[in-house]
C-alpha cells in the first residue's frame, strides 16, 4: 500500500475555513477526492490520510462523511479542542467511525506556544498517550522548544510532527531547528512528515537543493522507520505542483536507501503510525 499521509479536502460553502481568502486565489475553490485521483494514479498511490483544515468539530464530521464515499481515503485526522473540558466526549464519538485515525493539535495557531505546557493541556495529552492515540502536531520551527518540553513530560505520546516543523527554508536557516528536531527524534514514538516543504521556501524561485539539508537531517535523526511522505495537496499549489513535491523529496533521499526503505516512507510507516 502506497499512501500520501497528509492532504486536505474542503468545500468552500461550509463556511468554517477562515484562513481561506480570495487572496489565496489558487486555493479559493472546492478541492474534493476526484480532483486528486489523477495525481494518485500517476504516482501509484493507493490511499491518503486527509487532515483537518478547519478548527471545528463540524469539519471533522464532514471529512468522515467524505471518507465513506471515497475508497482512496484510508483515514481522517480530525480536530479537537483540548481546552474544552468535554474533549474526551467528542473524541469517543469520533473514534466510533472506522476511518477516524486521530486528531491534530494546531500549535501553529497559538500566539504563545507555551500554553501546551499548562497542567490541563499536559493532562489532556497524557490521556491520549495512555490510549496510544495518534496525534498530529502542527508546529512552526520557532515553537519547537515547548514541544521538546511537552514530549519530555509525556514521553509515551504517539505523535507525528507535520511538515518537518516548518523550518525556515526560504531564509536558509537550519538552527536551532536542527538541534531541536534531533532532541524530538530521541522519543521512539515520534514520527515526522516529510511534507509541506515547498510552501516554506521562496514560492516562485525555489530550487530542489534548497530542501536537501532539511530532508536529510530529518532522515538522519528519525531513520527510515519513522518518516512519512505527505504532499500537503492542495496547499502545496501555492508554490509547486504535486509532481514537483514528489520530485523534491525523491531527489534528496539517501543514495543507499533500499526499496524497502522507500516503501516505508511512501506507505508502510503511515500504515503503522495510524494503525490502518
Amino acid at each position: 500500500m502506497r499512501i500520501d499521509a497528509h492532504q486536505h479536502y474542503w468545500k468552500m460553502d461550509r463556511g468554517d475555513y477562515g484562513w481561506l481568502t480570495p487572496e489565496l486565489s489558487v486555493l479559493y475553490r472546492d478541492f474534493l477526492p476526484d480532483d486528486l485521483l489523477s495525481h494518485l494514479h500517476q504516482h501509484n498511490l493507493n490511499k491518503t490520510i486527509v487532515v483537518q483544515a478547519a478548527p471545528t468539530l463540524e469539519e471533522t464530521d464532514y471529512l468522515l462523511s467524505l471518507s465513506e464515499e471515497s475508497d482512496t481515503i484510508a483515514g481522517v485526522v480530525g480536530w479537537l479542542n483540548l481546552n474544552d473540558p468535554d474533549f474526551h466526549i467528542h473524541y469517543k464519538r469520533f473514534s466510533q467511525h472506522p476511518k477516524y485515525v486521530g486528531f491534530r493539535v494546531m500549535i501553529q495557531e497559538m500566539p504563545d506556544a507555551s500554553v501546551i505546557l499548562e497542567p490541563h493541556f499536559v493532562e489532556a495529552i497524557r490521556y491520549f498517550a495512555e490510549k496510544d492515540v495518534p496525534v498530529d502536531l502542527l508546529v512552526v520551527s520557532h515553537q519547537l522548544e515547548p514541544v521538546v518540553q511537552l514530549l519530555n513530560l509525556v514521553p509515551g505520546l504517539r505523535a507525528v510532527i507535520d511538515h518537518m516543523a516548518k523550518p525556515r527554508i526560504a531564509d536558509g536557516v537550519i538552527e536551532p531547528w536542527k538541534s531541536q528536531m534531533a532532541a524530538i527524534a530521541k522519543h521512539p514514538n515520534i514520527y515526522c512528515k516529510l511534507s509541506g516543504m515547498v510552501t516554506e521556501a521562496n514560492h516562485t524561485e525555489w530550487k530542489r537543493e534548497d530542501f536537501t539539508a532539511y530532508i536529510q537531517h530529518v532522515i538522519d535523526v528519525f531513520g527510515a522507520e519513522r518518516v512519512l511522505f505527505g504532499s500537503d495537496w492542495p496547499v502545496c499549489l501555492l508554490a509547486a505542483e504535486y509532481d514537483d513535491v514528489i520530485d523534491v523529496l525523491t531527489q534528496a533521499l539517501p543514495g543507499n536507501w533500499s526499496e524497502a526503505d522507500k516503501a516505508r516512507l511512501f506507505g508502510l510507516n503511515a500504515k503503522e503510525f495510524y494503525k490502518l
